[in-house]
């Protein structure tokens, strides 16, 4: 069966970015203008979420093994992008991926989910992350539903919901952040949500300018810290989706062009992942016609080999 290709885009939608004059010396600035700059790095990134482009699985894809690269780094095992994307492309089907592994697996997951948080949900994303389960993590939920109702702003009620989830559980620290990130998305009325905040975990925005300590949850400075990493975070975001965006583009419009018989199942794999094996596992394409083709689209300028190596090389947008 063959199946559709997106169209070629007859007009290139810009990417949302954050305006010139929002990047300002932060030295200086306070909790609202802070949350000032947020509420403009939200409405892009709405924008973009709304326009719901053809490359958004990609994009989450990406983004969720960029707040793993971090997660990982904050439960002590510290792997970069590349190795963990051969832990989810090298690893056998039923095989164990290791802890690094699990964790990149749990992030791509949640980002592909829909719905709000609960029990069933959560403890699959504690069991991802190796956390131990218990009443005070079920508990979550309901700190979750209250952040849900608040009628603070946004970001501040992120920082609410950071500073709750951790007072309640300190070890938790690593789904709190994606707790925010959910958050972030049922306020916004997202189908699902974007992964974001984590990489912000070791940023300046959360260093005193005293001693360089780091602020912490319900200390003052902490909503502003939220505020500015939010921005930040939605900054860079928004960098790799222009990248994605461009190569996309590309891929759609010499898609047509392609003589390998097959290759729509691989379009649609580069679009809707973050990266894709040379052999094409699964998309029925023999391991010397996917290698024929993702040379084209590499010499097209539509994809990047990402793993630096001569033989089991990876490509994605």
């Amino acid at each position: 069966m063959t199946l559709p290709l997106p169209q070629p885009p007859t007009a290139i939608n810009p990417i949302p970015s954050m305006p010139q004059w929002a990047r300002m010396d932060e030295k200086n600035l306070s909790t609202s203008d802070a949350a000032f700059f947020a509420g403009i790095a939200l409405t892009c990134l709405d924008t973009l979420v709304k326009s719901d482009p053809v490359w958004v699985g990609c994009w989450r894809a990406r983004q969720a093994l960029t707040c793993a690269v971090v997660t990982s780094q904050m439960l002590g095992r510290r792997q970069e992008a590349a190795a963990l994307r051969d832990m989810l492309l090298l690893t056998t089907p039923g095989d164990d991926p290791g802890p690094a592994g699990r964790i990149a697996k749990g992030y791509r997951r949640w980002s592909r989910s829909s719905g709000t948080v609960n029990s069933k949900t959560l403890r699959r994303l504690a069991d991802a992350f190796g956390l131990p389960w218990d009443d005070a993590l079920a508990g979550v939920v309901i700190l979750f539903d209250d952040a849900l109702q608040t009628q603070k702003a946004v970001p501040f009620a992120v920082a609410d919901l950071l500073a709750a989830v951790m007072a309640l559980r300190p070890d938790i620290e690593c789904l709190a952040w994606l707790l925010g990130d959910w958050l972030i998305a049922s306020r916004l009325g997202w189908h699902s949500p974007v992964p974001l905040l984590v990489t912000e975990r070791y940023a300046k925005a959360f260093r005193l300018p005293v001693d360089s300590r780091r602020v912490q949850p319900g200390e003052s400075g902490f909503e502003r810290a939220v505020c500015l990493s939010l921005t930040h975070a939605t900054d860079r975001a928004l960098q790799s989706a222009r990248s994605i965006a461009h190569r996309a583009d590309c891929l759609i419009e010499v898609a047509p062009k392609l003589r390998t018989k097959g290759a729509e199942p691989v379009i649609k794999a580069l679009l809707e992942e973050d990266a894709v094996l040379s052999s094409a596992p699964g998309l029925a394409l023999s391991r010397w016609a996917s290698r024929r083709l993702f040379l084209r689209l590499q010499d097209l300028g539509a994809v990047r080999e990402l793993s630096g190596r001569a033989s089991f090389k990876i490509y994605g947008l």
